[in-house]
């Protein structure tokens, strides 16, 4: 029986393959995408992650879009006009943005768009405001500062007009009910503060920001989930947000199966929801009435297939237009007859190794005895540049990027990622390997107690994470090697286990990455650099203190110039004086590619876009 069963199986791989020889295309109407990623959420101000935002993409509009392949040039969407300076619909240096809505615009169930829905649907993203969200990117412009920093949280505000600690102070304890009127009244408040920002006139949507932000148009594109348009109607009839300033606070920070939009989907986009089987499958259905016409396959569908064995079957015979491939076995489908793939597509990410200035010792086992006595480091070890220094010329870029990431990825030379504007190979480049250079930094730190002492420290990655364990394994070994005095130990931890570290500040040296939240320089400059960044603010009060100085007065100064040329020299100055005081370590900026059947017309590559674009292909 299992040698028929073998038989029978190829029996049926050969007679598929025959099929697809002849000219036959299998399932002309649809097109299947098989990859590993789960899908966590359809309601797009929750959403922050890829494979939602690909759901997401096929069923949603947005005011504007990219123009293909293009991540600096824009078309219209729902918004018939992309706003700018030359006609008038981007007034007061950056701060007001006028779009006219598309008239006569179907949502999936019939509603028509207004220009009330686009007003709903921003305030309702920010109001959202979940836990570890993607809300920010709407705070930040739309909210006013304080104290001349940006507001990444609705909740800042409230909790400054109330005069209280936290958010849940304002509230009885376990509930969402305001202990008392003056609260219930800054929250009022607070929501006013995000509502004067809007106007709407006849069919326009006047946005009045309070303060420049030249990102926010690539923020309103599509590919940013959290700006996708609902239809305000439809959201309140199934329990979201009614709209109103004295009810916001009930609706925000969900818990995401508690969100009444996290499983069904009313957009404009191109297609419907079909159906949702969840951790397995994904359905879109052609939505023959969309504004822009009708998609030329009936069916997009998403599956999760872990085995890339699998995978790669389901691709040679034909049941898988599309596939998920990881870089190790991208030899396996270079050759296969019928299947084409494009390589070397930059993506807007970087990985980095990050110094702390300023290690937390208090019940540390990563710094040894915490001392400059052969057997530990001390806290403020990463604080000397010459210490820097010599582990950056310590680091085998080059190795790293041909065998861990298989050439599939270049070194960058700063934090901004090639394919930026403000991307400039005038930086100067990665440091590279010199251990010439290293010896001579290692013996110049601590005027030469370091190098006839040694040091004893322990490097950590998350788990599961090859190419973070490499770098920590590279740095053990050429360490050893220059100075068998330097002993560094290698370990993993969990995720969690990995993070509650990394935000006590007890990681002496960690990789890490960053993903463009938008096209922009300073969703990467200010993360990394600003003293109150994602990476800046958990590398110790030295590096705090210097930033402060040094780094956020040149944020602060690109965020308030409309010029991208401008702004692009800010953030050179910026970069330039990164790599002469060796803050970070720049590993990498992989390379993408995609897996598909040559059958497969249409698709283009865009590093804004989550996934594929199923209105685009076509068989």
């Amino acid at each position: 029986m299992r040698k028929l069963g073998v038989f029978f199986v190829a029996a049926i791989l050969m007679f598929n393959v025959t099929m697809i020889m002849a000219g036959n295309v299998p399932n002309p109407n649809m097109v299947i995408e098989e990859t590993i990623g789960l899908i966590p959420t359809l309601d797009p101000a929750w959403s922050y992650d890829t494979g939602s935002g690909e759901a997401i993409w096929q069923i949603y509009d947005n005011l504007i879009q990219y123009n293909g392949s293009s991540i600096s040039e824009f078309r219209p969407m729902l918004s018939t006009n992309v706003p700018n300076a030359e006609d008038g619909t981007i007034l007061d240096n950056g701060r007001t943005y006028i779009f006219h809505i598309r008239q006569n615009v179907k949502f999936h169930n019939g509603d028509i768009l207004t220009p009330k829905d686009v007003v709903y649907s921003i305030e309702r993203a920010v109001i959202f405001d979940r836990a570890g969200g993607p809300s920010w990117m709407l705070a930040e412009p739309l909210l006013p500062m304080i104290n001349g920093a940006y507001v990444d949280s609705i909740e800042q505000w409230a909790v400054k007009l109330a005069g209280v600690k936290s958010f849940d102070d304002l509230f009885v304890e376990g509930t969402r009910t305001p202990k008392n009127d003056k609260y219930k009244q800054a929250l009022v408040d607070t929501f006013n503060l995000l509502n004067k920002d809007f106007e709407i006139r006849g069919n326009n949507v006047i946005i009045h920001l309070p303060h420049s932000y030249p990102p926010f148009l690539y923020i309103l594109a599509h590919g940013v989930s959290e700006s996708s348009i609902l239809d305000e109607r439809w959201a309140v009839d199934n329990g979201a947000w009614p709209g109103t300033a004295d009810t916001w606070w009930k609706y925000h920070n969900p818990t995401r199966e508690k969100d009444p939009l996290y499983s069904i989907t009313n957009g404009t986009g191109p297609f419907t929801l079909d159906r949702w089987i969840k951790g397995r499958e994904i359905v879109f259905k052609r939505f023959d009435e969309y504004w822009a016409g009708p998609a030329k396959i009936k069916y997009g569908v998403i599956k999760k297939v872990p085995e890339f064995t699998t995978r790669k079957l389901d691709l040679i015979r034909g049941e898988a237009d599309i596939i998920y491939v990881p870089r190790q076995y991208m030899k396996q489908v270079e050759n296969v007859s019928g299947v084409k793939i494009s390589k070397g597509l930059p993506l807007l990410s970087i990985d980095v190794g990050v110094f702390n200035f300023n290690i937390n010792s208090r019940g540390n086992p990563y710094i040894g005895s915490g001392k400059l006595d052969g057997n530990g480091i001390p806290s403020d070890f990463f604080s000397n540049k010459d210490v820097r220094l010599a582990f950056e010329y310590l680091f085998p870029y080059n190795v790293f990027i041909k065998q861990v990431w298989m050439g599939q990825a270049i070194v960058p030379n700063s934090v901004v990622p090639k394919g930026l504007f403000a991307y400039d190979e005038n930086v100067p480049k990665a440091f590279g390997q010199n251990l010439s250079k290293a010896r001579e930094y290692f013996k110049k730190a601590y005027n030469g107690e370091l190098w006839n002492k040694g040091f004893t420290m322990t490097l950590v990655y998350n788990s599961g994470n090859i190419q973070r364990q490499t770098a920590c394994e590279m740095i053990k070994y050429y360490a050893r090697r220059i100075n068998p005095k330097f002993k560094v130990n290698v370990v993993s931890e969990l995720w969690a286990s990995f993070l509650d570290d990394y935000e006590s500040g007890k990681l002496p040296f960690f990789v890490v990455g960053w993903s463009a939240d938008y096209p922009d320089p300073y969703d990467f400059e200010q993360p990394f650099y600003a003293s109150k960044g994602v990476y800046g603010s958990t590398l110790g009060s030295n590096y705090i203190k210097w930033a402060k100085k040094n780094m956020n007065p040149l944020l602060m100064k690109s965020m308030q110039m409309v010029e991208q040329a401008k702004r692009a020299q800010v953030y050179q100055k910026m970069n330039i004086i990164a790599h002469d005081q060796a803050l970070y370590m720049f590993l990498d900026q992989p390379l993408s590619m995609n897996v598909r059947r040559s059958w497969i017309n249409g698709w283009y590559y865009n590093p804004m876009r989550p996934g594929i674009d199923f209105y685009s292909l076509s068989k």
